[in-house]
């Protein structure tokens, strides 16, 4: 980066007052761009980023009911599954890597690396990353296996994703999701558009903020550890079709009330 485009940046970042309406929402961005600076983050994943923000904008930049269900729905498969597996793409990376690796050790899950835009270059960042944050074991490095049905890098992985039964994807693809779900995997995902292909593909679709959602997990992981009959109860009592149906009426009446 430009030294003075750099300098720019950071008297800009410190001239944002905190009580800004939207001082989070502008210091994510600076995080993201800051990211793709540095290579964590393809230039593309700005524009994702921006599409799931204007859906939080939707929800009213909270957690709704059926948001917080799904969550604790999220939680119970997690700590059901015999083998739980964590992926993290380079958006979910930079924007909150340390709940990411705190939610792995909580479950506890291994955690892995799968990016859309591939290079080796590009990987080893990342997982360095991952690592300075306090990841003790990073998988995706060497690839072991492919994903069946994928022609195209994301269907690279290490052998553990490739066995996993129960996965957690935050930010993904919908033809990664569908193909995780037809090899017969719980897929969990974190997609903040209700009616996007990863959301109306997963087994357990979690549509929330990023930070908020894999919070609100590890706080369920919490109170549900040990409880098998809530851990049934919890997973038998959910629907999909209608959480995600319910959660379209939410932002309908917040929609109305706003005007």
């Amino acid at each position: 980066m430009d030294s003075d485009l750099g300098q720019f940046r950071v008297t800009w970042i410190v001239s944002i007052p905190k009580d800004h309406p939207r001082y989070k929402s502008l210091m994510v961005r600076e995080q993201l761009a800051e990211a793709v600076e540095k290579g964590l983050v393809n230039p593309t994943g700005l524009i994702s980023h921006g599409r799931g923000e204007a859906f939080d904008y939707l929800m009213g930049e909270r957690t709704l009911p059926p948001s917080l269900e799904a969550e604790k729905v999220a939680a119970a498969y997690l700590l059901r599954a015999k083998r739980p597996l964590v992926c993290v793409n380079g958006n979910a990376a930079a924007l909150d890597a340390k709940n990411l690796i705190k939610l792995s050790e909580s479950i506890p899950a291994p955690l892995e690396i799968n990016i859309f835009h591939r290079t080796e270059e590009r990987m080893e960042l990342l997982i360095s990353y991952m690592e300075s944050q306090g990841c003790k074991e990073v998988l995706g490095r060497v690839p072991e296996e492919r994903i069946p049905g994928l022609n195209h890098d994301r269907a690279l992985c290490s052998k553990t994703l490739y066995d996993c039964d129960t996965i957690l994807v935050p930010i993904e693809d919908g033809d990664r999701a569908e193909a995780l779900v037809r090899m017969g995997k719980v897929v969990i995902s974190i997609d903040i558009n209700p009616i996007s292909r990863t959301s109306k593909t997963a087994t357990v679709p979690i549509s929330d903020e990023l930070t908020r959602a894999l919070e609100n997990i590890i706080r369920f992981i919490d109170e549900l550890r040990g409880d098998e009959k809530e851990i049934d109860r919890v997973i038998s009592s959910y629907d999909s079709d209608r959480n995600r149906k319910e959660l379209l009426k939410e932002i309908s009446s917040y929609l109305e009330s706003s005007c």
